[in-house]
């Protein structure tokens, strides 16, 4: 790859980073620590982080960037208002984090001298066509360690895995309260993304079945979190309404602030491929989390990997008749009774692994 130089042709280190990286919650989280490599690394560096307005809702706060957020409903408007914002202004360095055309459209409107995206074959949606430089092409890594990547081609080698996503006192406070005794308290975040043929989730009829084994042989208090979609309200009617015990349903009743300072507080999260398992690595909280669909190896809680249910492997044989070696780096298993292949009992099973490593033994 060209050497990074700034505006001037030397190779000092860059004054001013674009980043764009839109959107997921998770992905987002994985971003952050590679910023905050490469702010340890050019401490003068201003960064300026093009990201979506969810998303910003969760950053919203964060020290040493500059955001500018990009609301996709608002359709063309969103980019009149990130090209306002830009009007104007060069980078030494754009950081072209988000392989997808919505981002790609975006990177046009940045002006920088040095342009650094995916390789090619990770470059969805043409954006090899939209950088000059590439980070270098690797195979099978973890989404964080595909971030990582970009510190990697500008010669920065230390990782500095700093999440320091705030929240305000009174959300703060509001989380020690719901998460206060001597019990185990753990989130139970039922429901990955909505998308079109997601299948991520696990039937909620049957988390109502772990949410009793916890509460009647750990003492536990769970919390089921969500979002207010339709989907996320529903699973928690159904968890709720299946359990014989007293579950603390917050589904639609938190913000994303509120939700991250929740994980903080709590013991444990339970959740499918999605935002909360990668909060919690942020918050360095443990997470089970829940794979039959999508590959752990890819997308799994970064610092939990010990506590996942991973039935990705029999879903690839079963459904797609091939091994995980077999297969494209990030295949999805696009069936909607992949998941099922997880029983309770697989779940319930690591839920003692951990509870047990956490220190909480089961009432006699």
């Amino acid at each position: 790859m060209t050497p990074f130089r700034n505006n001037t042709g030397s190779t000092q280190p860059p004054t001013t980073i674009c980043v764009i990286r839109l959107s997921a919650i998770g992905d987002c989280c994985h971003t952050l620590p590679v910023l905050r490599t490469i702010q340890q690394q050019w401490p003068e560096a201003k960064i300026t982080w093009i990201i979506g307005k969810t998303e910003y809702a969760l950053m919203k706060g964060l020290k040493g960037f500059e955001f500018i957020t990009f609301d996709k409903s608002d359709g063309l408007n969103a980019y009149k208002e990130v090209r306002h914002k830009l009007a104007g202004r060069r980078f030494d360095l754009l950081l072209h984090m988000h392989p997808n055309m919505r981002a790609n459209l975006l990177s046009l409107l940045v002006k920088a001298q040095f342009t650094l995206g995916y390789d090619r074959p990770r470059a969805k949606d043409y954006q090899w066509l939209f950088t000059r430089n590439k980070i270098a092409e690797k195979r099978n890594q973890h989404v964080m360690d595909q971030l990582f990547g970009f510190c990697e081609a500008l010669g920065i080698t230390d990782r500095q895995l700093t999440w320091d996503i705030p929240y305000d006192d009174a959300v703060r406070a509001k989380a020690e309260k719901l998460c206060a005794g001597e019990a185990p308290v753990v989130v139970l975040s039922p429901c990955a993304n909505p998308r079109f043929r997601n299948f991520r989730n696990w039937r909620p009829g049957l988390y109502a079945g772990v949410v009793d084994y916890l509460i009647t042989n750990y003492g536990a208090k769970v919390l089921i979190t969500g979002g207010p979609s339709e989907t996320e309200l529903e699973f928690g009617r159904i968890i709720d309404a299946n359990s014989s015990c007293d579950p603390v349903n917050l589904v639609g009743k938190t913000s994303l602030k509120e939700l991250i300072a929740i994980i903080d507080q709590c013991d444990m999260v339970i959740c499918p491929d999605s935002g909360p398992a990668h909060m919690a690595t942020a918050m360095n909280t443990p997470a089970i989390g829940l794979f039959a669909s999508t590959n752990p190896d890819r997308a799994g809680s970064y610092n939990s990997r010990q506590w996942e249910v991973n039935r990705y492997p029999e879903a690839t044989r079963r459904f797609l008749q091939k091994d995980v070696a077999e297969l494209p780096w990030g295949q999805r298993v696009r069936t909607p009774d992949a998941m099922d292949i997880i029983t309770p009992d697989d779940l319930c099973r690591v839920c003692d692994n951990l509870l047990n490593d956490l220190g909480f033994g089961k009432h006699t």
